[in-house]
């Protein structure tokens, strides 16, 4: 997960209010909301997005902060947002990818190829699975703004192999075996 994903996920103030609260120590849904003061229907929705975007996790009722996966964000890596200079494919990534969000997607299909690649390189992490809820909460960060339909684009991940999906998990597929 890339840091640009995680701050889409908290992109909105009441999801941020929650998950705020929830580093702070409030474990349980009534703690978390009225911590956050948020109203309770709103605070199990924010809760439930973040579960699915893999920022909290829950155990026997408690919410806790997954704070390693913050800090394994907040490494340096590859960035989700192409830097300046390099070559096509860099050039590629610039013109649709900006901020760390999906500006729109190429017609043509390698183009279009190169870009979801880059785009599940960055929400998705290798090995791990995922499931609807979680993939389309990811999805929705990149697509955020876009006009892209975080639906298509996961349709497309799926129909270009990028992604592998079975019994309701979804996972990236290993990059030696994606078909070109």
């Amino acid at each position: 997960m890339t840091a640009q994903t995680i701050v889409g996920i908290l992109a909105d103030s009441v999801r941020l209010r929650v998950f705020s609260a929830i580093v702070l120590g409030a474990g349980t849904l009534p703690d978390v909301a009225r911590a956050a003061g948020t109203a309770p229907k709103e605070t199990a929705a924010a809760v439930r997005k973040l579960v699915a975007g893999g920022l909290v996790t829950e155990s026997e009722g408690q919410f806790r902060a997954d704070t390693d996966r913050l800090r394994a964000a907040a490494r340096p890596t590859a960035t989700s947002t192409p830097a300046a200079g390099g070559g096509p494919e860099t050039s590629l990534l610039r013109t649709f990818v900006v901020d760390g969000r999906l500006r729109s997607l190429p017609a043509q299909l390698e183009r279009r190829r190169t870009v979801l690649r880059h785009l599940a390189r960055g929400a998705f992490e290798a090995g791990r699975t995922y499931d609807e809820p979680a993939v389309n909460a990811l999805l929705r960060a990149w697509c955020e703004g876009s006009g892209t339909d975080h639906v298509a684009v996961r349709r497309y991940l799926i129909e270009l192999q990028i992604l592998d999906r079975a019994n309701g998990a979804y996972w990236l597929r290993d990059a030696t075996t994606q078909h070109d």
